[in-house]
Formats: C-alpha cells, structure tokens, sequence
C-alpha cells in the first residue's frame, strides 16, 4: 500500500479544517440595507460592467469626478513611516518637483477595475475507483515552479471518491498564499470583514481603509469583494460621505456603482453643494452612458458632453471664478436641472441646492461684473 508522506497528511489536514471557515466570510449581504434575495440581486451587476468600465470615455469622466489634490492624495496616513522631509528648493525645483508629484498622485489614483464575478466550471480529469476510500480528506497536487502566474499554475486535488479534478478557485487562492505568500493578504478573511466589526469600522467612516484592505485580501472578480464593496458604497451614499473618498482611487469605482444602479441623487446634490457642477455634467454623462434607455433632453449637452471628454478640468482654481467661468456653469447648471426634473426622485431637496446655488451664482457675477467695471473692462 502506498504511504502518504506526513508533509501531504498535515496540507490535507489544513484544507479540511480551512473549509470549516468559508462560512465566516458569507455575510456580507447581511451588512447591506437590503436583505434576503432581493438584497443579493440589488448588490450585484445584471451583466459584465468590465467592457462599459473599460471604455476610454468612461474612465476619463470617472477620473475627471476623482479630483486630483494633492493635498489630500498625500495627506498624512496611519502607517508606520509618517515623517514629513523639508527642502529648500529655488522656483525651478519647486515646479519640476510639483509636476513630479502629479505623476506620483495619478499613479496612486489609478482605479481597481470593476468586473463581473467570477464562475467556476471545474473540470474533471480522471475518476479513478481503485483509490476510493483511500483517503477520508482530499488531497491537494501543487504545481510550485518558480515564476509561473498563480492564475496559470497547476492545482489539482483527488476527492475521496477517486475523481481528480481542478481545485476550486478558493482553494488555489489559499495554496498559492501559502507557497507564494503576497504581502498584506492573509490565508483566512481577517476578522475585521465579518459584520460586527465591519459595522463598526464604517460608523467610525474608514471607509478609505476598508476598501484599501479589500484590495488586497480579494481579487476583483471574487464574489466577497463585489459584496464588501457594494457594502461600503451603499453606507457611503446613506451617510452622503462622498468627501471621504474623493481624491482617492475608489471615487470612481464607487461613482459607477452608483450610476449603474440608479443611484446618484445624493451623490449630485453632493457635487452642487460643493460647487462641482462639471463633475454633476460628467455624472449625468456617465449615468446616460450606462443606461440606453436615458435621454437627456437639456438643450446644449451635446457639445457640454464633447467639452468635458476632450479637455481636463483644471487642477488649481482660484478662489473667485472670473465671469467667463460663471458663465460656463451656467450652462451646466442647465443641464442638471433638466435632468433633475426628469430623471431623479429626490427633486425637492436637488432643486432647493439649484435655487440656492443661482442665488449665490448671481451674487458672484455681480461682483465679477464690478470688478470688471473697476479695472476698466466691459
């Protein structure tokens, strides 16, 4: 009879208790605002989103939303290394070192990409009947060479039974953790996922943290990370602590989340009160983009649409608009006010912000129109 060396005895071992924990990272759903079925189906994408995420028009408008600051791309975070180093620099340095960092800001902001989940379809290799009951656990075959992709390596496991087959993607995600080890991901789900203290992680609103987290625990097409997600997202909306993650690289994620499920009142009337009316154009883009079915009849947003795809807002702005820039957001309040009346639902409290933004909007070109007078302008 063969002997199982104790090295396979121990793994076998692990894979059997470790499947005792797959339960702990189900809850997900349940942290949602919706429950039972109607919950998992609202969570979910009806279709692949990765094609309409990809597309170049939809990644500049979700970027152009983002908002690159410096200031907060490279504000002091809880880590271990949070020393701030002093230079003096002449007026060149100063610049050549500015746009280095809008480099380095852009490459932090670089988005997670949103795909559909993904499906196994695991296939069967053999069915041997001789090594039936050869083995109570199942035993795991790993392809260790050094340098392979763990999405290409070998994983095979024989069932009791004596079939062969494909590993579950659960189980080559924990054997490629085990031999080829990534940093910041653990074998099993950190404790700080399960619904109890994700709960109170969000309360506390570190919502940046928990999606930074997820990041690395989960690979995009995983079910949890869709869930955990979609989780934040939705609390991020119910709270409309939507600043908490502008300028980092899950506003956009979340933005589409939004817009594909219907979403963006309250992240609109975010972007008026704020005074981002062309990130507001570039919402209703994006939302009229993903849903064929949605016209926005607002005279001019056509080319307000071909504006804002071919040129990029600008990074530093004044403090005072000067009346060329009142007068383009006249336009696209015009814009987000058609929509608002034909296409949201929450039209009292969108159309107060409107009303209170053309009352200040009206008081800024008066003074702009002044000053103008003042300096001898027409």
């Amino acid at each position: 009879m063969l002997k199982v060396p104790s090295g396979a005895r121990l793994l076998s071992e692990f894979i059997k208790n470790a499947t005792t924990h797959k339960t702990a990272a189900r809850w997900y759903c349940v942290a949602s605002s919706s429950s039972g079925s109607e919950g998992k189906s609202f969570l979910s994408y009806d279709k692949d989103p990765g094609p309409v995420f990809m597309r170049e028009d939809v990644q500049k408008l979700l970027k152009s939303m983002t908002r690159l600051e410096l200031d907060r791309v490279f504000r002091k975070r809880s880590v271990r290394d949070n020393t701030v180093e002093y230079k003096f620099m002449t007026d060149d340095q100063v610049r050549r070192e500015v746009m280095q960092s809008i480099g380095r800001a852009d490459r932090m902001l670089q988005m997670p990409p949103v795909v559909d989940v993904m499906h196994e379809n695991l296939k069967v290799l053999s069915k041997d009947g001789a090594l039936k009951g050869f083995s109570e656990a199942k035993m795991v075959f790993t392809d260790i060479t050094f340098g392979l992709k763990n999405s290409k390596r070998t994983i095979v496991e024989r069932l009791p039974d004596g079939t062969l087959q494909e590993a579950a993607y659960e189980t080559r995600k924990r054997l490629n953790q085990i031999y080829f080890p990534l940093k910041g991901r653990y074998v099993r789900t950190p404790k700080m996922f399960e619904a109890g203290n994700l709960k109170k992680i969000l309360e506390a609103k570190e919502y940046e943290f928990v999606l930074d987290r997820a990041c690395v625990q989960f690979e995009p097409y995983e079910k949890e990370y869709h869930n955990l997600t979609a989780t934040v997202y939705l609390h991020v909306n119910e709270n409309k602590e939507f600043d908490s993650l502008r300028s980092t690289r899950h506003f956009g994620p979340m933005a589409f989340f939004l817009a594909w499920h219907r979403l963006v009142d309250d992240l609109l009337l975010d972007m008026i009160k704020r005074d981002y009316l062309r990130n507001g154009v570039e919402l209703i883009a994006l939302f009229a983009s993903l849903h064929e079915g949605v016209q926005v009849k607002a005279e001019g947003f056509d080319q307000l649409k071909d504006f804002v795809l071919s040129s990029e807002a600008p990074m530093f702005t004044a403090e005072d608009k000067s009346l060329e820039d009142l007068q383009q957001d006249e336009k696209y309040l015009a814009v987000i006010e058609k929509f608002v009346t034909d296409h949201c639902t929450k039209k009292v409290q969108l159309n107060l912000a409107i009303a209170a933004y053309k009352e200040m909007a009206l008081e800024r070109q008066q003074l702009a129109e002044g000053i103008r007078k003042m300096h001898g302008g027409r």
